[in-house]
């Protein structure tokens, strides 16, 4: 379910329509996530760490609501929830578009995760499935690297709104905290860099706990 912003008395109007004109109306974003609680506490569930830390991700972006916004004919909408489009990859290096079904319970959320990683690998091609909607967050993980900046590929004249969240190399220091480099790129016309600190901030105090 959607809702209709009231873009007449929305206090970001002139900065909606400003940013919506440009050829590139999303910026980016790349910080350091502390990882070592997370880690250890999804090795204590005898779960996937790739699982935990995607779950933790979309409980964030669900959180914060201007991730829910997306753009529609020039209108803007809120959805209720949204989803995660993650890359998968398969045992040939190719990879494939999910598409994993929101849930704030993590066992719920991580049985469809499994069940759309395994589907993705019996597969070929990029897309495998349907996304009727654009309730999505698209996510990506570059597990060989430690990059401090990112960028996508995008066509400049799709019409995606879409945040897309990336997660690089896990490093260990000397006295055990693990980091990961974190990047998020965004509409400009939905969010500004403080809405980005506030996903920020609520991701990692949930991989905190």
């Amino acid at each position: 379910m959607k809702t209709l912003l009231d873009l007449e008395n929305w206090n970001r109007k002139e900065h909606f329509l400003f940013f919506k004109q440009m050829d590139e109306p999303f910026f980016g974003l790349t910080v350091e996530i502390d990882c070592t609680k997370a880690y250890k506490a999804a090795k204590d569930l005898g779960t996937s760490f790739f699982v935990y830390y995607l779950h933790k991700t979309i409980v964030a972006a669900n959180t914060i609501e201007p991730f829910r916004y997306r753009i529609i004919d020039d209108a803007i909408y809120i959805y209720d929830t949204i989803d995660v489009s993650a890359t998968i990859m398969r045992k040939d290096n190719t990879f494939g578009f999910s598409l994993i079904e929101y849930s704030l319970d993590f066992d719920v959320f991580a049985a469809n995760a499994f069940q759309e990683i395994e589907r993705i690998q019996t597969t070929t091609g990029l897309f495998t499935r349907e996304f009727p909607n654009d309730n999505l967050i698209h996510f990506s993980a570059v597990p060989w690297v430690n990059f401090t900046s990112l960028s996508h590929a995008r066509s400049t004249t799709f019409p995606d709104s879409c945040p897309k969240i990336s997660f690089g190399k896990m490093m260990i220091a000397n006295d055990g905290k693990r980091t990961m480099s974190m990047s998020i790129h965004a509409h400009h016309g939905l969010m500004d860099g403080y809405h980005v600190s506030q996903f920020i901030d609520c991701f990692q105090e949930l991989m905190n706990q």
